[in-house]
């Protein structure tokens, strides 16, 4: 992907590493699988597209890294030890390589969505007795009272590659509709 970028579009600005993957348990009912897959998708992923990515945006003079994190980084979720870990460590991950690489120009930062209106809510709340309940039950806890659109995380990812974002380093931009402020 890398290579590919360099070759059709002469080098590489912006990367955003968008890939999860979660799993409804605690932690010792977490089975150790999915507890291996959870971060090799969630974390490891995302170490992998930087690890790559950043030699590109070094010889391209600098860029953007937009890592995908959640609020289950920043706030404890019930049933999803494995999830919030993977995400916590995407957090200290982007933090950590933001300070490393902000002197080669390449900013590095996180978007922590809350609940997001996906494919992914519609596969969740299908598995209840009323999915429309169930659906409703995860608008309602949303201090705004809807789900977040997949639209308004595409505005900040566009933000934090944007020139307008030059001095966001490291940081973890929150688009949850309220659920953290509580």
């Amino acid at each position: 992907m890398i290579d590919r970028a360099r070759r059709e579009w002469g080098g590489l600005d912006v990367l955003v590493n968008n890939a999860g993957v979660g799993i409804a348990a605690t932690t010792p009912d977490t089975d150790t699988g999915d507890w291996q897959r959870v971060l090799a998708v969630c974390l490891t992923g995302t170490f992998y597209g930087m690890k790559h990515a950043i030699p590109a945006l070094r010889d391209a003079g600098g860029g953007a890294i937009i890592n995908m994190s959640s609020v289950a980084a920043l706030v404890g979720v019930a049933d999803r030890a494995a999830y919030c870990a993977a995400k916590g460590g995407i957090l200290a991950l982007t933090r950590a390589a933001a300070i490393d690489h902000v002197a080669e120009g390449i900013r590095v930062n996180c978007i922590a969505p809350g609940t997001v209106d996906t494919p992914w809510v519609r596969r969740i709340t299908s598995d209840y007795d009323d999915p429309d309940a169930a659906r409703q039950a995860m608008e309602e806890r949303q201090p705004h009272g809807r789900l977040v659109s997949p639209e308004e995380i595409a505005a900040m990812a566009a933000y934090l590659a944007s020139d307008e974002a030059g001095s966001v380093i490291g940081a973890a931009m929150v688009v949850d509709g309220g659920m953290t402020a509580r």
